[in-house]
């Protein structure tokens, strides 16, 4: 009874020095010995520079519906920013699977019990687990969409395109871009704190991404309801979208609808991720592991 008691105390001791700084480097240390996770930003990477300098060969001189030597500067950047972002697309769908197995991996292999013990809380873990996925995944697709727009820049004077790399603009969507990309991965975290079923996470979460916008195109096209396509422009990859668009050749929407800008759209998506992380983080802690 005495030794029981002994240990009991130590471990309250122990718990009660636990700090944030602790639970990200545990959340950190983690993150970086998954294999999973170095097979996915790979992943990432590739798919951005193969995608990026596959369009650059292939694609008209001019850029895509534009002219041969007529477009004018916006143009050019438009469409070379077109070429080094085409991979987020894909990325995307890399970035919302690996979200959901940080969290969901867990609960398959019981280690979530280990978590939930060392953090009685809950929710400081999964915060933390969010902070350095986010991160993380910010800084890969950051390195990634650079690299490209550095692969593509010599070939694009052969397609009558000269890149700006003065053009503050064309930088700033590509921090756009690796912030949706980030987003993204939170959202599929957040949807897989849910379900915790690796399965259902992943599909519930490619299912916001492509299913449900695909469904209120059709949805606007079929009924030509404005109020259709002003719900298409708040779906996450619709106004996570807007992230990473070059602002003066920006497409104008049909009218009455809704048209966000690169901040609006951080704004919508960035609310998606909170309301279902607090979901999640609610049922984390009334759930058992």
């Amino acid at each position: 009874m005495t030794t029981t008691l002994e240990h009991n105390t130590r471990n309250t001791v122990a718990l009660s020095g636990l700090t944030f700084g602790g639970i990200l480097r545990s959340e950190w240390i983690k993150l970086r010995t998954l294999r999973s996770t170095m097979w996915c930003y790979a992943v990432i990477i590739v798919l951005m520079i193969g995608f990026g300098v596959l369009l650059a060969v292939a694609m008209p001189a001019g850029g895509i519906g534009v002219q041969s030597n007529s477009a004018t500067a916006d143009q050019q950047q438009a469409t070379w920013l077109q070429v080094t972002t085409l991979g987020i697309g894909f990325g995307e769908l890399v970035a919302a699977v690996l979200g959901a197995l940080v969290i969901t991996g867990e609960y398959g292999t019981g280690m979530i019990r280990s978590t939930l013990t060392a953090v009685p809380k809950r929710t400081p873990a999964l915060i933390a687990k969010a902070l350095v996925f986010g991160v993380t995944t910010f800084i890969v697709s950051l390195i990634a969409l650079v690299a490209t727009a550095l692969s593509t820049a010599p070939l694009m004077p052969g397609k009558a395109i000269h890149p700006n790399f003065g053009d503050a603009d064309f930088w700033l969507a590509l921090v756009g871009g690796a912030g949706y990309l980030a987003l993204i991965g939170i959202l599929g975290l957040a949807i897989g704190a849910i379900i915790r079923s690796s399965a259902g996470g992943i599909s519930a979460a490619l299912g916001l991404i492509l299913v449900v916008p695909v469904l209120a195109q059709i949805v606007a096209g079929v009924t030509r309801a404005t109020w259709a396509g002003n719900l298409g422009s708040f779906l996450p990859s619709s106004a996570g979208g807007r992230m990473y668009a070059y602002g003066p050749t920006a497409l104008t929407p049909p009218k009455g609808v809704v048209s966000l800008d690169a901040g609006q759209g951080l704004l919508v998506l960035a609310l998606w991720c909170v309301v279902i992380f607090v979901i999640g983080a609610v049922l984390l802690k009334r759930r058992d592991a």
